[in-house]
Parts: C-alpha cells; sequence; structure tokens
C-alpha cells in the first residue's frame, strides 16, 4: 500500500525569519505525536482541530530540535481533505531538514510537487481547474493574471463550464427522445436542438474572446524601440525605464545588441528592448544586431517607431518602416524623436519627442500607458488559463459545429447526434478533471512546486 502521509516545506528556500513545514496524511498527526512535546503537555491527536499550540520538535533522544507552533487541522475540513499539521519553525536549513528527516524516519514520506494540491483534488476538495489556478496563482507575474487566477480558485471557471454541460445534457435529453418517435413526424426536435447548441456556441465564443490575451497577462507586455541609427532609440530607452542601461553616444551604431530591461508599473509586468539602428552596413555584427532588431519587432506587443526629427530617413530606414506598418499596424507608436532640433509641424505621428522636455517624454508614457490599458483589457467571461483547457475547448466547439451541420440534413441520424454529445460531455469532464487519465493528471501536478 502507498504511504499516503507526505512532507514537504512549503515555503520559499532561503533567507528569512520562519518557515512552514506540512505534513499532510492519514499518520499526519500520529506522526507529529512522536517528533514533538507540546507546553501543555497534552498530544496533538487529544486535542481539538484547527488549533494552534506552542512547544518543541524532539529527537528520539527526547532532545529539543527547535521551539515551533503546530497549526492542527483534521480531515475532512483541510486544504487537502486529510489530516493535516503545519509546523512553523525557525528558517534555518539544518533545523528543516532535521524536522522533515524525524517525520521520515517515523512513516512520512518527501511529497512529489504538487502533490497536497493532489491530494486535495482526489479528494474532491477542489477539481482540475482549481488545482491549476493555484498553481497560476504562485506564478502570477501581473495584477491582472493574479485577480483572473484567484476568480479560478473561487470556481468562476468551473461554474461556467458546469452551465454548458447542463445545456449539453438537455440537449442530448431532446437528441435521445427523438428514438422513441421516430414515426411521429410532427414532432421536431432538430430546432429545439440547435437553439441550445446556438447558446453553447455563443458562450464559447465570449470564452474565446480572452484567448490571444492569455499570454499578455501571464507574462506582461513587451515593447520594442525600432528606428534608424541616432534616432535617439537609446536616450527615449533610458528614459522610459528610468535609468542609464543603454550606452548614449554620437556614433551611429553604437547600439549593436538588443538591449532589454523589465519593469513592474500599474500592475503590468512590461520588458522594454532598445535595438540595433537600421541602416545599410558591411559590418557583419551589425548586420546581426539589425536582424534582431526586426525578429524583436516581429515578438514585441507595442513597436515604439522612431525617427530623428533632424534628418531625412535613408530610404532602407523607409522601407522598413513601411513594411512594419503594413505588417503590424496595430501595434505601432510613430515617434518623431528630437524634435528640439528640428520639428516639421505638418508631419503627421503619434508622438513627439525630445530627451530636453520632459512633458514631451512623459506624454509618450501615457500614451504607452494607454496602449497597454488597451491590449489587456479583456471580455467579461471566465479566463482560460492554459493550453490544456484551450485545446478541449476548441475540440469542444469542433463538436458543437459537426452536430449543427448534422441538424441540417433532411433526414437527421439523432444517433449519431447523441454520440457527438457525449463526446462534448467527455471535453467538458477533462476540462474540470471528473475523467482524468492517471498520466494526465501526473503531468498537470508535476508542474507545481515542491510544497503545494
Amino acid at each position: 500500500m502507498i504511504n499516503n502521509t507526505i512532507i514537504a516545506q512549503c515555503t520559499p528556500k532561503g533567507s528569512g525569519a520562519i518557515a512552514l513545514i506540512r505534513i499532510s496524511g492519514n499518520k499526519a498527526v500520529t506522526i507529529t505525536d512522536s517528533i514533538s512535546k507540546l507546553a501543555s503537555g497534552k498530544k496533538l491527536s487529544e486535542l481539538e482541530s484547527h488549533t494552534i499550540h506552542f512547544g518543541w520538535i524532539t529527537g528520539s533522544n527526547g532532545k529539543k530540535i527547535d521551539q515551533v507552533m503546530f497549526l492542527l487541522m483534521k480531515a475532512p475540513k483541510t486544504f487537502t481533505g486529510e489530516d493535516t499539521v503545519e509546523i512553523t519553525c525557525h528558517n534555518n536549513p539544518f533545523i528543516i531538514e532535521e524536522i522533515i528527516n524525524l517525520a521520515i524516519q517515523n512513516g512520512a514520506r518527501i511529497a512529489q510537487p504538487g502533490e497536497f494540491a493532489k491530494q486535495a483534488f482526489l479528494n474532491d476538495k477542489l477539481d482540475l481547474i482549481q488545482a491549476e489556478s493555484i498553481n497560476e496563482l504562485i506564478h502570477a507575474q501581473t495584477q491582472q493574471a493574479l485577480k483572473k487566477s484567484l476568480s479560478q480558485t473561487e470556481g468562476s471557471l468551473s461554474k461556467f463550464i458546469c452551465e454548458i454541460e447542463e445545456d449539453i445534457i438537455l440537449a442530448l435529453a431532446h437528441s435521445d427522445a427523438s428514438f422513441e418517435f421516430l414515426e411521429e413526424e410532427d414532432i421536431a426536435f432538430a430546432p429545439q436542438i440547435k437553439e441550445i447548441l446556438n447558446t453553447i456556441q455563443n458562450k464559447i465564443a465570449r470564452i474565446k474572446q480572452n484567448f490571444e490575451k492569455r499570454q499578455l497577462i501571464k507574462q506582461g507586455v513587451k515593447i520594442a524601440l525600432v528606428g534608424g541609427v541616432n534616432a535617439g532609440k537609446s536616450s527615449l530607452f533610458n528614459a522610459l525605464i528610468g535609468q542609464d542601461k543603454a550606452i548614449v553616444t554620437d556614433i551611429a551604431g553604437t547600439t549593436r545588441d538588443t538591449v532589454e530591461s523589465s519593469l513592474y508599473k500599474n500592475g503590468s509586468f512590461l520588458t522594454l528592448v532598445d535595438t540595433a539602428g537600421i541602416r545599410e552596413t558591411t559590418d557583419i555584427v551589425e548586420q546581426k544586431g539589425i536582424e534582431k532588431s526586426i525578429q524583436q519587432a516581429a515578438l514585441a506587443d507595442i513597436i515604439l517607431l522612431i525617427t530623428d526629427a533632424s534628418k531625412e530617413p535613408s530610404d532602407q530606414e523607409k522601407s522598413l518602416f513601411n513594411e512594419l506598418l503594413t505588417k503590424y499596424p496595430s501595434k505601432i507608436t510613430t515617434v518623431f524623436h528630437k524634435i528640439d532640433l528640428k520639428d516639421n509641424a505638418e508631419l503627421h505621428v503619434d508622438i513627439k519627442t525630445s530627451i530636453k522636455d520632459s512633458n514631451s517624454i512623459e506624454h509618450l508614457k501615457k500614451h504607452i500607458d494607454n496602449k497597454i490599458v488597451n491590449l489587456l483589457t479583456t471580455a467579461d467571461s471566465p479566463f482560460l488559463l492554459n493550453e490544456r483547457q484551450i485545446e478541449l475547448i476548441e475540440d469542444l466547439e469542433k463538436n458543437i459545429t459537426e452536430i449543427q451541420s448534422m441538424l441540417k440534413t433532411k433526414s437527421v441520424e439523432y444517433e449519431l447526434v447523441s454520440y457527438q454529445l457525449k463526446k462534448s460531455l467527455e471535453s467538458l469532464a477533462e476540462i474540470t478533471g471528473k475523467t482524468v487519465s492517471e498520466e494526465s493528471m501526473n503531468k498537470i501536478f508535476k508542474q507545481f512546486c515542491v510544497g503545494k
């Protein structure tokens, strides 16, 4: 029989005053009794659930290892659904290791990555969507990703999926009922099923509106500064990040490789990329830098296309700018820089800037902030967290589309309709974890950190 009493450090390793160690399983309390001494003189097994106690971790010889706090939580009202003890000890790696080793010697085993969440899932304390959302919550890099993940832990997507499941079950009931009335020509089941499927398709369309924005929300926004040599990209880059990271000189081609800087602003994670200036050159190193500039433009969510106001752009610059404007019109903000040297008032660009004019820089920052808000604005519907969920929703959409085609024929084969509806229910059951293979389940929970 597999030992289901598991132990792991839940807090990150490293500096800090305290650490938390969790033990979960049917032997969690008795194991803790064997390695502890409470100040009250009692044993944890004698005490009420959901109580906190002061005491010591002790070795086999009764030697005190550390002064700790014990949080006792008895099944089933725990995160995992199993008896759970959380030990708060001093954050010394030798102390932590000794506590864990003592527990293992008394019958526990080290938890696998995500095994506490897996216990919770297997004990019906949360579904697979909620389990995945906990992992997303831990790794969220933006305020919006945090909010979306928290919403999923509370069951917003699970409820949405249950609504679709109820719709499909209703459609299946109509389809199955048709078998009993094959000879009744005046009873039309197809229109009723079509109406239900239209409702489902509308719900899927709502949730798909957020598909493309999931990576932006999870990983943040990438901004590339692209332009000709000596257009002032590096000085603008430094002004936007608030530090002198990129080298600024009057020598053309100073920036030969990309320079990146990340910052957290208004709840969003931003990565700014300064790129090599575009021009005709025989320098191999600079050519590679220019190639990377074009690649970064393709990868960016926002492109600041920067032109030097003091001179006419070269033919190569004009060609590249036109290409980028054609390919990525919604991504691009055109910036006319160095207007302190020359300002063509008739030139139509989005923003005019000078490194010597702080107001113009603030105007550019506000413009970028507004673009970011527009990029991250999502539809008012639950948010799919990962590729697994997206693939299963797309499978569902494909099945529903196929069923709609079947219902358009003169002689509807309701047995096939029912079969496809059952396949749709299977896709939904995989999303929530009602039916999931051991292999898929292990793959999902292995992505979690140890201790969760």
